[in-house]
């Protein structure tokens, strides 16, 4: 039996126009490469990535650099990945249907259930054909466990869980994540989770780790909104 690939689908970087992250792209790679991470895809908002470079490093290491990006549809987030470029414009759920009948991308709820109004909560009743895969967040301790409602309505949809870290501190990584049964490759891995060859692996984070990341993101802040553009809310 093939190895299942480790992998997580929801990372930022310093390269992120809204957030304020300290480590940049290439340093996460190295970290995910030091892991033993064999997928990742880096997920600035409402921007993919691109950097020949950065590519090659990650292809050299043994990495799968999936295309991904974070989506502000009218406030609420939606991680959409190996999309092309076009990614980046859509407007609206439609668009995102439209975009995704022409290409093999995969869009991911993140956080949905989650007490922020950048999660999606309502729109995955109304919109559940759009969502392939539903995200099991890093942000969840012993005692406080928004993800339990995203396990529920991803069991009774038939949609597969995906652990990933929304990595915003390099401290994140590899405590929640998947294995995907596929073979190393964008399309191979997307085709998998779709099918549903995927497993959670996640651990409770410590409360003393918790404060920490968040209080680096809050002490952080976030980037001056470019003009004509208002920033997202988280």
């Amino acid at each position: 039996m093939k190895k299942a690939l480790k992998v997580d689908l929801h990372l930022h970087t310093a390269e992120d126009p809204e957030d304020r992250i300290s480590h940049d792209s290439q340093t996460l790679v190295e970290r995910a490469h030091d892991l033993g991470f064999d997928a990742i895809a880096i997920t600035l908002h409402d921007r993919q990535l691109t950097d020949p470079r950065l590519s090659a490093r990650a292809r050299d290491l043994g990495i799968v650099l999936l295309p991904g990006i974070e989506r502000t549809i009218e406030g609420r987030h939606v991680v959409l990945l190996n999309f092309p470029s076009a990614a980046e414009r859509v407007r609206n759920l439609d668009e995102i249907a439209a975009l995704k009948a022409k290409c093999n991308g995969l869009v991911v709820a993140p956080h949905p259930f989650f007490p922020h109004s950048s999660c999606l909560r309502g729109w995955m009743d109304t919109h559940a054909d759009l969502f392939d895969a539903v995200e099991w967040s890093y942000f969840w301790t012993a005692g406080v466990n928004f993800n339990r409602r995203a396990a529920r309505w991803a069991s009774e949809h038939g949609k597969p869980m995906i652990g990933n870290s929304d990595l915003h501190d390099l401290r994140q990584l590899g405590r929640t994540y998947s294995l995907v049964a596929a073979e190393p490759g964008a399309d191979a891995v997307c085709d998998a989770i779709r099918a549903g060859r995927v497993t959670l692996q996640t651990a409770p984070v410590p409360t003393s780790e918790l404060l920490q990341v968040l209080t680096g993101m809050v002490a952080r802040g976030r980037k001056a909104a470019a003009p004509g553009r208002a920033l997202a809310t988280t």
